[in-house]
């Protein structure tokens, strides 16, 4: 399995005494890591920033779409994939100077799946998660179940995933979260953003109300932010987007998967990072 870092030329001064902060991002079904590079300009935003991004690629020989299997009980359960990630993660650890207090994994679709697959069963190793039109965790368990999911979300096993993760991390530490979400998403529909809030609520043993903010269309597109907190520190940001269909918000329409339209989601997703470390 290949992958590509970016490294930024300019560090801002916490970064040059603590190490970078570090992005995971994992492509979608039908894209190469460059291709998502380029497509989401996350590497526009960690040259601002100051981040390092690792982009692995899955393999075609895996699974000829190169999509992450993250419907797969065995991968779910931090089998598969999950061991050839961490020790490309590793590998950057030891040959980079990064700052492992603040390492954040993020993806989309099947990308999202599989990110929240590494962050789910490694929660001390992540310091949060980005899911962008991601599919409901812990549910599918094969090609035809994923399908289901995706079209209609988990139901039961929405909450029988999260009570079999805790039973075997029953010190799970909480996991920060932002979901995006097109309301227009026909491929992996609003019901899994919704059932995904649900699970991030019981391992993070949230409780509503969330705090509610309407951004009206104008350079983007409309969107609400509903914002859980534990005290002060924001734990998770749910971001519903009308008009998006299944692309990356505020990406580059050049390339397939994602949309022109704001809100820029690579933005958002390193803005939500800064406010946790481990």
């Amino acid at each position: 399995m290949s992958y590509w870092l970016y490294l930024p030329n300019h560090l801002p001064e916490r970064a040059e005494s603590k190490g970078m902060p570090l992005v995971v991002m994992l492509h979608g079904c039908h894209q190469t890591a460059t291709q998502f590079a380029q497509g989401t300009r996350m590497n526009l935003w960690a040259e601002k920033k100051g981040y390092a991004v690792l982009y692995p690629q899955q393999l075609a020989t895996i699974q000829p779409q190169r999509c992450w299997k993250w419907y797969d009980r065995a991968t779910q359960e931090g089998g598969g994939d999950v061991p050839t990630i961490l020790t490309m993660i590793h590998q950057v650890l030891t040959q980079y100077a990064i700052d492992r207090s603040r390492i954040y994994v993020a993806g989309i679709s099947a990308g999202a799946g599989m990110a929240n697959i590494l962050a789910l069963n490694h929660p001390r190793l992540f310091a949060a998660v980005g899911l962008h039109s991601g599919p409901v965790f812990g549910a599918g368990h094969n090609t035809l179940g994923a399908l289901g999911v995706m079209k209609h979300g988990a139901g039961l096993r929405t909450d029988t995933a999260v009570h079999d993760l805790l039973q075997r991390q029953p010190q799970f530490p909480g996991m920060p979260a932002i979901l995006l979400q097109g309301a227009g998403d026909n491929v992996v529909r609003p019901i899994n953003q919704i059932q995904l809030a649900r699970q991030s609520m019981l391992l993070n043993r949230l409780t509503g109300p969330a705090k509610v903010t309407l951004k009206p269309k104008g350079r983007h597109n409309a969107h609400q932010l509903h914002d859980l907190y534990v005290g002060r520190k924001l734990m998770l940001r749910i971001a519903h987007i009308e008009q998006l269909e299944h692309a990356w918000s505020g990406g580059d329409p050049a390339l397939a998967f994602n949309a022109k339209a704001g809100p820029d989601a690579s933005k958002m997703l390193l803005e939500f990072f800064s406010r946790h470390q481990r």
